[in-house]
């Protein structure tokens, strides 16, 4: 079990009674994998608490957090460990490529727990014939961003398939890092009364996916927002400190399956007011020319942040204060019920549930 001196004995209750609900509530009907199940939607949701949690569940697991964090010893230092893997297509868009997003995506996750990024690792499957001047660019970029960012490349592997077996490339990256936060944080730290922060504007990295892909002829200069978002944490928990609760990026599912998770997670209803929410005005015109909604559309330089509501003025002028954080905004409240929904205020006045992606509209975006 949970160690009752690192976690409050009503959260350890919660993340219980979370996992008893979802073994008691998901079985997985599909027959067969298919894109859906990787586009961080609902199909993922269902994919992971069917299979995988149940095959691996435990406390650090269970939590389901960006990160796992713990202790290698009593009274040593809190470590946060996290892994992800790049299948986007194409390799190179605008605003980066494959290699810099593999680093800023796993970076991103150890400072959604409230961790210093310190070391990754790197894992690459390429594919016979990939051109060595397009795997040098990718290479440099992953340099480059870890030395931006202030954290060591120090172990990894390399494997080769044949050709047609790979698309190209596959990155993984695994990091750890040092948690400097004190207190408990996490889904299942979100209360009744909280406020919900955004760090900026959302769906940029998507729809950057999505145009240089298809090659829409649609007259749009958007880039992807991939960035490391460490340095708007650390000013955040310097801020905010024991109130901040919770922090996730919304990545694949966008704004509205983080937060679905979050709720699902932490017992609670999320209320969002659209008009609060930072939507570029080239984003919102692409997304409503392909019939897509901004609010599930991938992020990767953009996080959310669950705070305590006294704190959610000094975390908002924090965030703003950051270069990754001038459009911050707060976008909604945690509430107690109906429990596991969230819900969003229309620019029209009225009111709709905000679900889980559904579908896969935009696969291979990260």
């Amino acid at each position: 079990m949970i160690d009752p001196t690192a976690t409050p004995l009503g959260v350890i209750e919660k993340i219980e009674r979370v996992r008893q609900a979802r073994r008691q509530k998901f079985y997985l009907r599909d027959e067969y994998i298919t894109l859906s199940h990787g586009s961080g939607g609902k199909a993922t949701h269902n994919l992971i608490e069917g299979i995988f949690a149940p095959a691996f569940s435990n406390p650090l697991l269970d939590r389901m957090d960006d990160a796992a964090t713990f202790e290698l010893g009593a009274g040593n230092s809190r470590l946060a460990f996290t892994t992800d893997t790049y299948v986007v297509s194409p390799l190179f868009f605008p605003g980066g490529n494959i290699g810099s997003l593999s680093v800023h995506g796993t970076i991103n996750d150890l400072a959604m727990a409230g961790a210093k990024p310190l070391y990754l690792s790197t894992g690459f499957v390429l594919e016979e014939g990939f051109p060595i001047t397009d795997l040098r660019r990718i290479v440099a970029a992953m340099a480059a961003a870890a030395t931006e960012a202030g954290v060591s490349i120090v172990t990894g592997d390399t494997k080769v398939v044949q050709r047609g077996k790979a698309d190209g490339l596959f990155i993984n990256t695994a990091g750890i890092g040092l948690v400097e936060a004190t207190w408990p944080m996490g889904q299942a730290q979100v209360q009744p009364g909280d406020k919900v922060l955004l760090s900026g504007s959302v769906g940029e990295h998507g729809i950057a996916i999505l145009l240089a892909r298809e090659l829409l002829e649609i007259e749009a200069d958007i880039q992807s927002d991939s960035a490391s978002l460490h340095g708007l944490v650390a000013a955040l928990l310097q801020a905010v400190g024991a109130g901040l609760h919770c922090m996730k990026d919304p990545t694949r599912g966008g704004v509205a399956t983080t937060l679905n998770e979050i709720a699902m997670a932490s017992e609670v209803s999320i209320a969002l007011e659209e008009q609060a929410i930072p939507v570029r005005s080239d984003v919102r015109g692409a997304c409503e020319l392909l019939g897509l909604d901004p609010l599930t559309i991938a992020n990767e330089g953009k996080l959310l942040a669950i705070v305590a509501p006294e704190k959610a003025e000094a975390a908002l002028a924090a965030m703003r204060t950051h270069p990754l954080g001038q459009e911050a905004a707060i976008i909604g409240e945690v509430r107690a019920t109906p429990v596991a929904m969230v819900f969003i205020r229309t620019d029209i006045g009225g009111t709709r549930v905000l679900d889980m992606l559904v579908g896969d509209p935009l696969p291979r975006i990260c």
